[in-house]
């Protein structure tokens, strides 16, 4: 592939360093920055909430904060960081910052969109926030009725409010990635010569599309009744409380996927770059992923298996819950595969992207376990599904977001960060992360229910042993805060490939000019294209 690009083209980064600058660019890469900034916050303000439960459970009776106040923390910890962090983090940040390169666009499609996507995204945040603040929500993340409608005096219209706004950035965001990549191909970039994070970020994009105007009239609905008292869901007004169950995970379900289709994007790059060999099986890994976005669509009934559904629809929501793990375990085979005789190198970025493979793995099987109507009937509402959503949800998302952020740091601020220090980092999270939540495992299935701040003494040590992982889990996530902020400032300068990658964005000066590219790019093979003899990367 040639790019025509001069070297000393200018940055992104030194085109204006005004505030101004910042807050009123249409540069895709500048946006993924003020998302970056804006998430790494609301992330830190999830987590403090998060620390303040693992305390109060370190002990059996509630000690520290009373029952009402314990149901507004853990509501404040689910609301935050499934709605403004987990759903947006590598869509809006990662895919837009890579998307373009990738395929070889200059920008987005809808550049101006694209900020307002980021401004709307703010707005839902302040809404939210408001209400976690000035009072708190005392329903949970779901905002399940009758909670929501009959028996909270919180601030849940406001805070409903608030993740209505945050799923338009979503729209948004996913009609601006789709578009781009149907339009914006540089030449030579066919379908399948498509990098598979811009496959999985695409399937997320018509996920993001499709099923969040689902939630957004779902919650739209739930404030009507809750301020016209119409009856809807609240059967006090001759409303069904499970017609709410029924929307709000027609939506959910498919967006555990907006989470974990990006961060398997992220791991379908890393592996074949520091195993130094090519994808194995890259028309099954991207015909996969579609098929996780759409199988996704049809499994939010297994979420409702204690609530009463015909056992008929349960049985067939189970059938087709283990059918979407298909998928899920060819990309995991693929992965292997693609390890199997590789140049192994467990640099940072590796290191977290095997984290991520272990754990999904793990997430995922113990998924199956609940897929199972009678084992599920028992785990419900248990620390099991807890253990389960966080494995997939925080130690594969999470994990594979860090790994992303690793990996093209230097193509983000054409700085390299200090190596050992991010190993150090990978190892910590991996390790505290186990240790906080695997025996959550343990107490699910001997029957600890969640949501609850006071426990029988039986199962304290445990809880002691998560919350002894929680804080380990915590230095590890303000590592790279620290060396990362440090790399911006003293950093080694970064070359235009450090890592010997294939693919367009590695072909650009890091970080990039303005425009990206001075040319169009050609492309001229497919992705993942490793010499067998030196391991270097052959461009596009």
């Amino acid at each position: 592939m040639s790019t025509h690009v001069s070297a000393h083209a200018p940055s992104y980064l030194a085109d204006g360093d005004t505030l101004r600058s910042w807050l009123t660019t249409v540069d895709h890469k500048r946006i993924a920055w003020l998302y970056m900034v804006a998430i790494t916050a609301f992330f830190f303000v999830g987590g403090f909430a998060a620390t303040l439960i693992r305390i109060e459970l370190a002990t059996a009776p509630g000690d520290l904060v009373a029952a009402d106040t314990y149901n507004r923390l853990f509501t404040a910890h689910g609301v935050i960081m499934v709605w403004l962090f987990l759903i947006p983090s590598i869509p809006a940040v990662l895919g837009n910052f890579l998307v373009p390169l990738m395929i070889g666009a200059r920008d987005m499609a809808f550049p101006r969109l694209n900020l307002a996507s980021w401004y709307i995204y703010v707005l839902g945040g302040m809404f939210t926030l408001g209400a976690l603040f000035l009072g708190g929500v005392d329903t949970g993340w779901t905002f399940y009725t009758p909670f929501s409608t009959m028996f909270s005096n919180s601030n849940v219209v406001l805070a409903i409010t608030g993740v209505f706004i945050v799923g338009f950035s979503s729209i948004l965001t996913g009609l601006n990635i789709i578009v781009t990549v149907h339009t914006m191909r540089a030449s030579g970039m066919h379908w399948l010569r498509l990098p598979l994070f811009v496959w999985a970020n695409y399937a997320t994009s018509v996920i993001l599309v499709l099923a969040t105007p689902v939630l957004a009239m779902t919650l739209l609905l739930l404030a009507v009744e809750r301020l016209a008292h119409v009856g809807i869901f609240d059967p006090a007004l001759g409303g069904d409380p499970l017609l709410f169950q029924h929307l709000f995970w027609f939506y959910s379900h498919p967006a555990v996927y907006i989470m974990v289709l990006p961060a398997m994007g992220v791991a379908s790059e890393i592996i074949p770059c520091f195993a130094r060999k090519g994808v194995f099986g890259y028309r099954a890994m991207a015909y996969s992923i579609l098929a996780i976005a759409a199988i996704g669509f049809l499994v939010w009934g297994h979420h409702m298996f204690v609530s009463g559904q015909s056992v008929y629809a349960s049985i067939t929501f189970s059938l087709l819950s283990f059918l979407v793990a298909v998928p899920s375990a060819i990309k995991v085979f693929n992965w292997t595969a693609t390890l199997y005789k590789g140049r192994i190198t467990l640099s940072a970025p590796m290191l977290y992207a095997l984290g991520f493979v272990g754990l999904f793995t793990i997430g995922g099987l113990t998924g199956l376990t609940l897929a199972s109507l009678a084992l599920d009937v028992h785990l419900t509402d248990t620390y099991y599904v807890v253990a389960h959503f966080h494995y997939i949800m925080v130690g594969g998302a999470v994990m594979a977001y860090l790994g992303g952020i690793h990996f093209w740091w230097p193509k983000l601020t054409g700085r390299r960060y200090p190596e050992t220090w991010a190993r150090i980092a990978a190892v910590t999270i991996f390790v505290g992360f186990n240790v906080t939540f695997f025996p959550q495992y343990l107490l699910g299935y001997a029957g600890m229910p969640r949501r609850y701040h006071a426990y029988p003494p039986e199962f304290q040590v445990l809880n002691i042993l998560s919350s002894a992982g929680a804080v380990l889990l915590a230095v590890g996530y303000l590592m790279p805060l620290v060396y990362l902020g440090w790399s911006l400032l003293r950093g080694q300068r970064a070359s235009a490939n450090p890592w010997h990658a294939t693919g367009v964005e590695w072909q650009t000066p890091s970080p990039p000019p303005t425009h990206n590219f001075i040319e169009p790019p050609v492309v001229r093979r497919a992705p993942y294209a490793y010499d067998p003899v030196s391991g270097r990367g052959r461009p596009q």
